[in-house]
């Protein structure tokens, strides 16, 4: 099953550390504004929740949970790189396969 999440690019991206001050390195302030869309049910009636607690990403569908990190040496400089591989980390890790496109987040559970 594939599920679109969709994302107001015009408002996350003054969540970015240029808009507005951020000093995590990571963008954290950034990474809020998109996981606030990622709260929804699922088709199946599973629920999807996505949230940050430090550089930590947690992503429960359903029962299944995953966790990713907001690494800046690793994926770095780019705040929605960084954002983007600890997403992507946290989904594969709750047994779902995450893509983004430029607007929408897809999730294939």
């Amino acid at each position: 099953m594939k599920v679109t999440i969709a994302i107001d690019e015009a408002v996350v991206d003054g969540y970015l550390p240029g808009a507005r001050p951020d000093d995590s390195g990571v963008g954290v302030n950034y990474a809020d504004q998109v996981l606030k869309s990622c709260k929804l049910t699922l088709p199946d009636g599973r629920k999807l929740v996505a949230r940050r607690r430090g550089l930590k990403i947690t992503v429960a569908i359903g029962d299944a949970q995953g966790e990713g990190l907001m690494r800046r040496i690793a994926h770095g400089p780019d705040v929605k790189t960084i954002f983007e591989q600890a997403l992507t980390e946290a989904a594969r890790n709750a047994g779902a396969t995450l893509t983004r496109a430029p607007g929408n987040l897809y999730l294939e559970v």
